[in-house]
Protein backbone atom coordinates (compact mmCIF):
# COMPACT_ATOMS: atom_id res chain seq x y z
CA UNK A 1 0.00 0.00 0.00
CA UNK A 2 2.89 1.95 1.05
CA UNK A 3 4.16 1.74 -2.55
CA UNK A 4 1.29 2.31 -4.18
CA UNK A 5 0.81 5.83 -2.47
CA UNK A 6 4.24 6.78 -3.53
CA UNK A 7 3.01 5.71 -7.16
CA UNK A 8 0.55 8.18 -7.06
CA UNK A 9 2.09 11.37 -5.75
CA UNK A 10 4.96 10.74 -7.91
CA UNK A 11 2.56 10.66 -10.99
CA UNK A 12 1.09 14.10 -9.45
CA UNK A 13 4.31 15.52 -9.18
CA UNK A 14 4.90 14.34 -12.63
CA UNK A 15 1.89 15.83 -14.17
CA UNK A 16 1.75 18.98 -12.62
CA UNK A 17 5.55 19.53 -13.52
CA UNK A 18 4.78 18.55 -17.20
CA UNK A 19 1.87 21.31 -17.21
CA UNK A 20 4.06 23.97 -16.23
CA UNK A 21 6.38 23.09 -18.37
CA UNK A 22 4.22 23.32 -20.78
CA UNK A 23 2.54 26.30 -19.58
CA UNK A 24 6.01 27.63 -19.64
CA UNK A 25 6.34 26.63 -23.18
CA UNK A 26 3.53 28.40 -24.47
CA UNK A 27 4.63 31.78 -22.79
CA UNK A 28 7.84 31.36 -23.98
CA UNK A 29 6.53 30.91 -27.50
CA UNK A 30 4.43 33.81 -27.31
CA UNK A 31 7.16 36.26 -26.51
CA UNK A 32 10.44 34.44 -27.94
CA UNK A 33 12.30 37.05 -31.01
CA UNK A 34 11.65 35.32 -34.14
CA UNK A 35 14.24 37.20 -36.09
CA UNK A 36 17.23 34.92 -34.84
CA UNK A 37 18.67 32.57 -37.44
CA UNK A 38 17.47 29.45 -35.57
CA UNK A 39 14.17 31.10 -34.62
CA UNK A 40 12.76 32.35 -37.47
CA UNK A 41 10.17 29.47 -38.30
CA UNK A 42 7.54 30.83 -39.07
CA UNK A 43 5.46 29.33 -42.14
CA UNK A 44 5.34 31.44 -45.20
CA UNK A 45 2.36 33.84 -45.53
CA UNK A 46 0.97 34.72 -48.96
CA UNK A 47 -1.07 37.62 -47.90
CA UNK A 48 -1.18 40.68 -49.80
CA UNK A 49 0.70 44.04 -47.74
CA UNK A 50 -1.34 46.84 -49.45
CA UNK A 51 0.99 50.46 -48.81
CA UNK A 52 -1.48 53.49 -48.68
CA UNK A 53 0.25 56.71 -48.95
CA UNK A 54 -0.56 59.36 -46.71
CA UNK A 55 1.82 62.08 -47.02
CA UNK A 56 5.80 61.99 -46.94
CA UNK A 57 6.37 59.47 -44.00
CA UNK A 58 2.52 58.62 -43.58
CA UNK A 59 0.78 55.97 -44.38
CA UNK A 60 -1.49 53.32 -43.81
CA UNK A 61 -0.64 49.73 -44.11
CA UNK A 62 -3.57 46.97 -44.90
CA UNK A 63 -1.94 43.27 -44.31
CA UNK A 64 -4.74 40.21 -44.28
CA UNK A 65 -7.24 41.44 -42.00
CA UNK A 66 -4.95 44.14 -40.02
CA UNK A 67 -4.69 47.67 -40.40
CA UNK A 68 -1.93 49.81 -39.01
CA UNK A 69 -0.61 53.21 -39.44
CA UNK A 70 2.95 54.61 -39.77
CA UNK A 71 3.43 58.13 -38.38
CA UNK A 72 0.25 59.48 -38.80
CA UNK A 73 -0.31 63.39 -38.89
CA UNK A 74 -2.43 65.59 -40.96
CA UNK A 75 -5.60 65.35 -38.61
CA UNK A 76 -7.98 62.25 -38.94
CA UNK A 77 -9.42 63.94 -42.51
CA UNK A 78 -6.14 62.50 -43.81
CA UNK A 79 -7.40 59.18 -42.54
CA UNK A 80 -10.90 59.24 -44.04
CA UNK A 81 -12.52 56.02 -45.84
CA UNK A 82 -9.36 54.00 -43.96
CA UNK A 83 -10.17 51.49 -41.50
CA UNK A 84 -9.56 52.36 -37.53
CA UNK A 85 -5.61 50.56 -36.93
CA UNK A 86 -5.21 47.73 -34.77
CA UNK A 87 -1.77 49.70 -33.93
CA UNK A 88 0.31 52.26 -34.66
CA UNK A 89 3.86 52.86 -35.40
CA UNK A 90 5.67 55.96 -34.24
CA UNK A 91 9.43 56.61 -35.69
CA UNK A 92 10.52 59.90 -34.38
CA UNK A 93 9.82 63.18 -32.33
CA UNK A 94 9.94 65.39 -35.41
CA UNK A 95 6.48 66.56 -36.83
CA UNK A 96 6.44 65.10 -40.03
CA UNK A 97 6.27 61.74 -37.77
CA UNK A 98 4.63 62.75 -34.75
CA UNK A 99 1.63 64.85 -34.11
CA UNK A 100 -0.56 64.63 -30.83
CA UNK A 101 -3.36 66.29 -32.43
CA UNK A 102 -3.74 63.44 -35.22
CA UNK A 103 -3.67 60.77 -32.78
CA UNK A 104 -6.46 62.84 -30.15
CA UNK A 105 -8.50 62.63 -33.43
CA UNK A 106 -8.44 58.88 -34.23
CA UNK A 107 -10.35 56.62 -33.42
CA UNK A 108 -7.45 54.62 -31.49
CA UNK A 109 -9.73 52.38 -29.28
CA UNK A 110 -8.15 48.71 -28.43
CA UNK A 111 -5.28 49.79 -30.26
CA UNK A 112 -1.36 50.10 -29.00
CA UNK A 113 1.03 52.91 -30.05
CA UNK A 114 4.53 51.09 -30.27
CA UNK A 115 6.97 54.18 -29.84
CA UNK A 116 10.77 54.67 -28.73
CA UNK A 117 10.77 56.58 -25.39
CA UNK A 118 11.89 59.68 -26.98
CA UNK A 119 8.21 59.74 -28.27
CA UNK A 120 6.40 58.74 -25.09
CA UNK A 121 8.10 61.08 -23.64
CA UNK A 122 6.15 63.93 -25.26
CA UNK A 123 2.46 62.14 -25.16
CA UNK A 124 -0.12 63.44 -22.58
CA UNK A 125 -0.79 61.50 -19.79
CA UNK A 126 -3.90 59.92 -20.77
CA UNK A 127 -2.37 58.12 -24.04
CA UNK A 128 0.53 56.30 -22.22
CA UNK A 129 -1.59 53.56 -21.17
CA UNK A 130 -1.85 52.35 -24.55
CA UNK A 131 1.78 53.30 -25.63
CA UNK A 132 4.40 50.58 -26.22
CA UNK A 133 8.15 51.75 -25.59
CA UNK A 134 10.57 49.60 -27.71
CA UNK A 135 14.05 50.26 -27.43
CA UNK A 136 16.46 50.05 -30.78
CA UNK A 137 16.93 45.79 -30.35
CA UNK A 138 13.40 45.42 -28.99
CA UNK A 139 10.33 43.21 -29.87
CA UNK A 140 6.80 42.85 -28.86
CA UNK A 141 3.73 40.93 -30.55
CA UNK A 142 0.67 42.76 -31.31
CA UNK A 143 -1.93 40.04 -33.01
CA UNK A 144 0.25 37.86 -35.07
CA UNK A 145 2.97 40.51 -35.64
CA UNK A 146 6.15 40.82 -34.09
CA UNK A 147 7.55 44.47 -34.46
CA UNK A 148 11.23 44.90 -33.77
CA UNK A 149 12.82 48.19 -33.40
CA UNK A 150 15.87 48.83 -35.83
CA UNK A 151 18.14 51.42 -34.83
CA UNK A 152 17.89 54.91 -37.32
CA UNK A 153 20.27 57.83 -37.34
CA UNK A 154 22.33 59.92 -39.06
CA UNK A 155 26.12 59.06 -40.11
CA UNK A 156 28.82 60.28 -38.74
CA UNK A 157 27.48 59.18 -35.52
CA UNK A 158 26.69 62.57 -33.57
CA UNK A 159 24.83 63.12 -30.42
CA UNK A 160 24.17 67.03 -32.27
CA UNK A 161 22.71 64.95 -35.55
CA UNK A 162 18.92 65.34 -36.66
CA UNK A 163 18.64 61.86 -35.82
CA UNK A 164 21.03 60.62 -33.27
CA UNK A 165 21.52 57.33 -32.68
CA UNK A 166 18.88 55.81 -29.78
CA UNK A 167 16.45 58.42 -29.67
CA UNK A 168 14.17 56.97 -33.14
CA UNK A 169 12.96 53.09 -34.34
CA UNK A 170 12.69 51.95 -37.65
CA UNK A 171 10.60 49.15 -37.56
CA UNK A 172 10.50 45.68 -38.83
CA UNK A 173 6.99 44.17 -39.10
CA UNK A 174 7.05 40.21 -39.00
CA UNK A 175 3.78 38.24 -39.92
CA UNK A 176 3.66 34.68 -41.29
CA UNK A 177 7.11 34.78 -42.51
CA UNK A 178 7.02 37.97 -44.39
CA UNK A 179 8.33 41.17 -43.34
CA UNK A 180 7.97 44.55 -43.92
CA UNK A 181 10.77 47.13 -43.11
CA UNK A 182 10.36 50.97 -42.48
CA UNK A 183 13.13 52.53 -42.15
CA UNK A 184 12.60 55.58 -40.75
CA UNK A 185 15.04 58.45 -40.70
CA UNK A 186 18.28 57.08 -41.13
CA UNK A 187 21.39 56.78 -43.28
CA UNK A 188 22.69 53.76 -45.16
CA UNK A 189 23.58 52.54 -41.75
CA UNK A 190 25.42 49.07 -40.97
CA UNK A 191 21.91 48.18 -38.99
CA UNK A 192 19.94 48.49 -42.04
CA UNK A 193 22.18 46.96 -45.02
CA UNK A 194 22.62 43.67 -42.15
CA UNK A 195 18.64 43.27 -42.81
CA UNK A 196 17.83 39.69 -44.03
CA UNK A 197 14.26 38.42 -45.65
CA UNK A 198 12.65 41.30 -46.28
CA UNK A 199 9.92 41.30 -48.60
CA UNK A 200 9.28 45.46 -48.59
CA UNK A 201 11.16 47.74 -47.79
CA UNK A 202 10.43 51.76 -47.08
CA UNK A 203 13.48 53.55 -47.95
CA UNK A 204 14.04 57.66 -47.22
CA UNK A 205 16.59 59.65 -49.54
CA UNK A 206 16.46 63.73 -48.63
CA UNK A 207 19.00 65.80 -47.70
CA UNK A 208 20.17 67.19 -45.08
CA UNK A 209 18.10 64.89 -43.32
CA UNK A 210 18.87 60.87 -44.32
CA UNK A 211 20.75 59.76 -47.35
CA UNK A 212 21.10 60.85 -50.57
CA UNK A 213 19.54 58.71 -53.65
CA UNK A 214 23.39 56.72 -53.83
CA UNK A 215 23.29 56.13 -50.85
CA UNK A 216 20.01 54.75 -50.24
CA UNK A 217 20.30 52.49 -53.27
CA UNK A 218 23.64 51.28 -51.67
CA UNK A 219 22.21 49.96 -48.70
CA UNK A 220 18.81 48.88 -50.47
CA UNK A 221 21.46 46.72 -52.96
CA UNK A 222 23.01 45.07 -49.60
CA UNK A 223 19.87 43.44 -48.08
CA UNK A 224 18.32 43.58 -51.26
CA UNK A 225 14.80 42.82 -50.05
CA UNK A 226 11.73 41.89 -53.06
CA UNK A 227 10.60 45.36 -53.27
CA UNK A 228 11.80 48.80 -52.51
CA UNK A 229 9.53 51.88 -52.21
CA UNK A 230 10.94 55.16 -51.83
CA UNK A 231 9.49 57.65 -49.13
CA UNK A 232 10.04 60.53 -47.46
CA UNK A 233 12.20 62.21 -50.68
CA UNK A 234 11.39 65.83 -50.31
CA UNK A 235 14.43 67.80 -48.61
CA UNK A 236 15.62 71.44 -48.32
CA UNK A 237 16.48 71.80 -52.12
CA UNK A 238 12.78 69.90 -53.30
CA UNK A 239 12.47 66.21 -54.15
CA UNK A 240 15.02 63.59 -54.78
CA UNK A 241 15.73 62.05 -57.52
CA UNK A 242 13.78 58.77 -57.24
CA UNK A 243 14.23 57.75 -61.05
CA UNK A 244 17.73 57.58 -60.66
CA UNK A 245 17.10 55.47 -57.51
CA UNK A 246 15.46 52.98 -59.23
CA UNK A 247 17.90 53.08 -62.12
CA UNK A 248 20.88 52.57 -59.55
CA UNK A 249 19.06 49.93 -57.68
CA UNK A 250 18.48 47.78 -60.72
CA UNK A 251 21.56 48.42 -62.16
CA UNK A 252 23.05 46.31 -60.27
CA UNK A 253 20.08 43.84 -59.04
CA UNK A 254 17.38 43.37 -61.81
CA UNK A 255 15.14 41.04 -59.28
CA UNK A 256 14.74 44.17 -56.72
CA UNK A 257 11.32 45.54 -57.59
CA UNK A 258 11.09 49.86 -56.99
CA UNK A 259 8.09 50.76 -56.92
CA UNK A 260 6.53 54.28 -56.99
CA UNK A 261 3.78 55.40 -54.72
CA UNK A 262 2.20 59.01 -54.93
CA UNK A 263 3.92 60.33 -51.59
CA UNK A 264 2.97 64.58 -52.39
CA UNK A 265 -0.24 64.35 -54.07
CA UNK A 266 -0.66 67.87 -53.77
CA UNK A 267 2.82 68.52 -55.31
CA UNK A 268 4.58 68.42 -58.67
CA UNK A 269 7.52 66.09 -57.75
CA UNK A 270 10.66 67.35 -59.69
Amino acid sequence: MKYLFTLIVAGILFTGCKNEGKNNDAENKLNENPYGKEKNVLEADSASIDIKPISHATAAVNWSDATFYIDPVGGAEAFEGIEDPDFVLITDIHGDHMSIETLEALSLEGAYIIVPQAVRDKMPDEMKDIVRVLENGATTRVLEFYIEAIPMYNLPEDPEAYHPKGRGNGYVVERNGQRLYIAGDTENIPEMKELENIEIALIPMNLPYTMTVEEAADGVLAFAPKKVIPYHFRGQDGFADVDKFKELVNESNKDIEVEMLEWYPDSEQE
